[in-house]
């Protein structure tokens, strides 16, 4: 396979965990709203996820002792391997601000962060390879996508509530990028992604059932509400299963920036379908949405350029 021809297959399996990305937030977002908690969302989410990868451990244990190899040798570095927890963060915000803002938002404001960290990332070298240069038309794209978020949101300026919320998604496109880079690193360590997914899931389902339990204890009560009988509701685990391995697997080949715009694209075009023929409580997708959705493509374009 020629290079042009795998970084077009990388860029489109990016296009496809971002769609799969877009349709887990609407899933997590209305698990989280059906149980009133959106880290208790979350929680399940990664606890599914992590069940479906522990019962491909078998099929994967000898990658999965690469990794330990990789962290007695120095090849890894312990902080290479908690990415899981920016995933956990990411899904926790899916559950407490989907309801409110709909996918449309959430997945502008997520991209913004998402695409402005990933230029970052790339330029300190954090994935695997080569640092990568911070070209005009990098720069441009990623400038364009906070253009992008502003316009998404405008109509929203006058809730600081809303305003607050957006800023969520924004703080965890950050971390997304970070995580798709050091997600990178241990996958070539185990020479595979999957042994990065379990980790993944393990480290995001702790930290969760942590922040779960210091929540609880913060505001009393008992558990959340009934959990709901959809079955629907609990397949955000194995979407974040495709969207974490297809990061793993070809940010080594494509780097983080390229990665995170194929991601892009798939979130706000899977964002603009879903809110559109099943639209949430914030409705259908408005102008403003619409233009700062069509905005981040064009900065998509711009920056891919570079």
């Amino acid at each position: 396979m020629s290079v042009d021809s795998g970084r077009a297959a990388g860029v489109a399996l990016a296009v496809l965990g971002g769609s799969c990305l877009a349709l887990q937030s609407r899933i997590n977002g209305e698990l989280g709203h059906q149980l009133g908690d959106g880290i208790a969302a979350a929680t399940v989410s990664f606890g599914v996820g992590l069940v479906v990868m522990l019962l491909a451990l078998p099929w994967m244990h000898r990658n999965t002792r690469r990794i330990l190899h990789a962290l007695r040798s120095g090849q890894l570095r312990w902080w290479q391997c908690v990415g899981g927890a920016c995933g956990a963060f990411l899904v926790t915000t899916q559950g407490l601000t989907v309801p409110w803002l709909g996918v449309s938002i959430f997945i502008v404001a997520l991209v913004a962060g998402q695409s402005v960290s990933s230029l970052a990332m790339d330029r300190l070298g954090v994935g695997p390879g080569a640092p990568r240069l911070i070209t005009p038309n990098r720069a441009v794209g990623a400038l364009l996508c906070i253009v992008a978020v502003v316009i998404a949101v405008g109509d929203s300026f006058g809730d600081p509530r809303s305003l607050g919320l957006a800023a969520l998604p924004l703080l965890a496109g950050i971390g997304v990028a970070w995580q798709q880079g050091v997600n990178g690193r241990v996958a070539l360590a185990a020479t595979s992604p999957w042994p990065a997914t379990l980790l993944n899931f393990a480290v995001g389902t702790l930290a969760l059932l942590v922040a779960l339990g210091i929540a609880t204890a913060i505001r009393g009560g008992g558990p959340p509400g009934a959990f709901p009988a959809e079955p629907w509701l609990y397949v955000g685990g194995p979407l974040g299963i495709v969207f974490i391995a297809i990061s793993a697997a070809v940010v080594h080949r494509i780097g983080v920036l390229l990665l995170g715009l194929g991601m892009i694209a798939g979130q706000v075009l899977g964002a603009l379908a879903i809110d559109t023929v099943l639209p949430g409580p914030a409705g259908r997708p408005d102008l403003l949405t619409l233009t700062g959705a069509a905005l981040t493509l064009v900065a998509v374009r711009i920056a891919a350029r570079g």
